[in-house]
């Protein structure tokens, strides 16, 4: 949705994942759609596990060798573990059967270090490439200021279970990268780098919509039939690709936003009890 939408509007960007063969078919399908439009933008796909330290150092080193700079940084990753079944009857019993021995220890382990520590690390390894494009001698640097964008998602602020797909661990997960988001953003002030995010709604991508994907566009999709089990006023079949896109070039372009999580939901949190 993001990668897609900067190298649709010129961007050399590298996206980061576990599997080198998936990268390369993502990257093979825009850099295609890319060239056949006549634009600049590329995609170049790099292996890598964002949970660990030592691999954050190692892809900002990698990519510091082949590129003078970074404008910005997505921390995008995303996992979803640890969902459990609504409680059966109203007992002490069925709640720890549904909260406590249907979920393990490894769904928090998981969750956190993918979705919350991963940013931390990557965050701070990639700002020595970030500060030299602030400091470039390029003039687009007035427009388009140095940023670190987090994922984050509605979830960080509903009180509804049902609406993060039943799982406590990637509900803390969202509220402290929202936490974080603000916190780093007071913390760089003096370097001048800004820190956002983009807290989603349901929208189709392949955490919520696995193995459907539309032939053509390689975007995820609902099959027939199927919808969310919580209303989305907006569409109930979730945000598009196009809409997250658009918010990416929006914080891109927009140097006047900083230390804010854009809620972008469809209208979901204003149906559900939420804190936002």
């Amino acid at each position: 949705m993001i990668s897609s939408a900067l190298v649709a509007n010129g961007a050399t960007v590298y996206i980061v994942g576990p599997v080198q063969s998936e990268l390369d078919q993502v990257c093979q399908k825009y850099n295609g759609a890319s060239a056949q439009g006549g634009l600049k933008g590329k995609m170049v796909g790099i292996q890598g596990d964002v949970r660990h330290k030592s691999e954050a150092k190692r892809l900002a080193e990698g990519i510091g060798k082949r590129e003078e700079y970074v404008t910005a940084l997505f921390n995008n990753a995303g996992i979803h573990e640890g969902s459990f079944k609504p409680p059966s009857t109203p007992t002490a019993a069925s709640y720890v059967a549904s909260h406590f021995d249907a979920v393990e220890q490894a769904h928090f382990d998981n969750t956190l270090k993918t979705n919350v520590v991963g940013p931390y690390w990557l965050s701070f390894a990639f700002l020595p490439l970030l500060e030299k494009w602030k400091n470039s001698a390029n003039p687009v640097t007035k427009k388009f200021v140095p940023q670190i964008v987090m994922t984050s998602s509605m979830n960080g602020w509903t009180k509804d279970s049902k609406t993060a797909g039943q799982s406590y661990p990637y509900m803390f997960s969202k509220s402290a990268i929202g936490h974080f988001t603000s916190s780093l953003a007071h913390e760089l002030l003096p370097l001048g780098i800004r820190v956002n995010g983009i807290a989603p709604g349901e929208s189709l991508k392949q955490m919520s919509a696995p193995g459907r994907t539309n032939p053509e566009t390689g975007a995820s999709q609902l099959p027939p039939g199927i919808s969310y089990p919580f209303e989305v006023p907006a569409n109930p079949t979730g945000g598009t690709h196009r809409d997250m896109g658009s918010l990416a070039l929006f914080l891109i372009v927009n140097w006047y936003v900083n230390g804010e999580t854009v809620l972008i939901d469809g209208g979901t949190l204003l149906k559900h009890p939420s804190s936002y």
